[in-house]
């Protein structure tokens, strides 16, 4: 699988995920989370953040099923699903990740019929595969 680059902005995301935890860059300033990470704050325009817990849960905003492989590095799990998960504590952010029956699970292993936009979801993260580990996402009415 694909290894996500981190650079400084984005380093700690990538540590927490490794930890098992879905946080985000929130202003120190004004308090607005804001994904992906960057140093000065796109509304007030500071430069001091912190790193705030999300609940880690969401809904599907969108997806896509690849058919063929958008990258070649996931060709042998075609056709696959990509969704875009609206964070419940802050709508403004999306994620963008898998559907999967649980953590680590492999890529097709919730049927695609279940595959919905509104469907509430819960980020889970393979803190034993690879690291780092992007977050993946399980349906919270399994």
């Amino acid at each position: 699988m694909l290894k996500p680059l981190a650079d400084a902005d984005g380093a700690p995301f990538w540590r927490y995920a490794a930890q098992g935890e879905l946080r985000v860059q929130t202003c120190s300033g004004c308090g607005e989370p804001r994904f992906p990470p960057r140093p000065c704050c796109p509304h007030c325009r500071s430069f001091a953040s912190a790193w705030t817990a999300t609940s880690g849960r969401g809904r599907i905003w969108s997806y896509v099923v690849a058919h063929p492989p958008l990258l070649p590095d996931y060709a042998e799990h075609a056709p696959y699903d990509v969704v875009l998960v609206e964070l419940a504590e802050a709508p403004r952010i999306r994620l963008v990740g898998n559907l999967v029956s649980g953590a680590g699970a492999p890529l097709g292993s919730v049927p695609r019929g279940r595959l919905r936009i509104g469907a509430r979801v819960q980020a889970v993260f393979d803190v034993d595969g690879p690291s780092p580990c992007p977050p993946q996402w399980v349906l919270e009415r399994p």
